[in-house]
């Protein structure tokens, strides 16, 4: 049957950035369709919280507070992930930030915080993992990169540069571990509802412009609107797809 390609039932995955917005939605989705879950973030009671959520629910959740940026926590997220699951099947690198401002005035911390976290912090949780899906001769591997690297953004240079990283990141590592069974893919959302975003959906005349951008005419809402290419990419329904960014905008890249 094919909806069992789609299947994750006892599958294993670590999605980074959980405590909220695109991050949470994945993890969600993960556990509707039976995968046991660790949640990754720097905000552990918040964690804690969604993990006990899921338990509720009948899934194993794992929260670990951890900052992606710094090697020696993403080993360690690495190695009670694996203690606690003995494998790692998926992971899903969704911790991300912004900062906007002039490219003039731009500090060099936030410059550095945006790419240590949006692009960094990709490369190191995808290759600690990615050792380990190595070994097992098989992984999924998805990057939440964005429409923005692509098209840029006024005052988002760092962001920009940040994802424009992820998308050629996401293409070399494929590269790299296809020899593996290891499929590395990204999904590039569009203009969606979360705490990110939510100064200008909750501004009428900032979010007005926004939707005047996009064919469909609405934000895009995470769990709604992710979670199909989320399953697809996670599942064997993927297994001849990698390298590509699949962008879930709306139409926004259409015009």
């Amino acid at each position: 049957m094919i909806y069992d390609k789609f299947n994750l039932e006892k599958k294993v995955a670590i999605v980074t950035g959980a405590s909220s917005g695109i991050g949470k939605s994945v993890a969600l989705t993960l556990v509707e369709a039976k995968a046991n879950v660790t949640l990754v973030d720097i905000r552990i009671d918040v964690l804690n919280q969604l993990a006990n959520q899921i338990t509720k629910k009948g899934q194993k959740a794992l929260a670990i507070k951890s900052d992606i940026s710094k090697k020696d926590e993403v080993v360690r997220m690495v190695q009670e992930t694996l203690k606690e699951f003995t494998k790692i099947d998926i992971l899903v690198n969704c911790a991300g930030i912004n900062r906007r401002a002039p490219a003039e005035i731009l500090s060099e911390k936030d410059w550095d915080d945006l790419i240590n976290t949006n692009l960094k912090g990709v490369f190191l949780c995808s290759q600690a993992v990615g050792k380990v899906m190595i070994k097992q001769r098989k992984g999924k591997i998805i990057n939440i990169s964005s429409i923005n690297s692509v098209i840029v953004g006024e005052n988002l240079s760092g962001y920009d540069a940040s994802k424009g990283g992820v998308k050629q990141l996401t293409k070399s590592l494929a590269l790299s571990w296809a020899k593996y069974n290891i499929n590395v893919n990204a999904i590039g959302p569009g203009n969606f509802k979360t705490e990110m975003t939510k100064s200008q959906y909750e501004n009428e005349d900032k979010s007005k412009e926004v939707i005047s951008r996009i064919p469909l005419k609405r934000w895009g809402e995470p769990q709604k609107d992710l979670s199909g290419s989320i399953i697809l990419l996670a599942s064997e329904a993927s297994d001849y797809i990698t390298g590509q960014t699949i962008y879930v905008d709306g139409g926004c890249l259409l015009q």
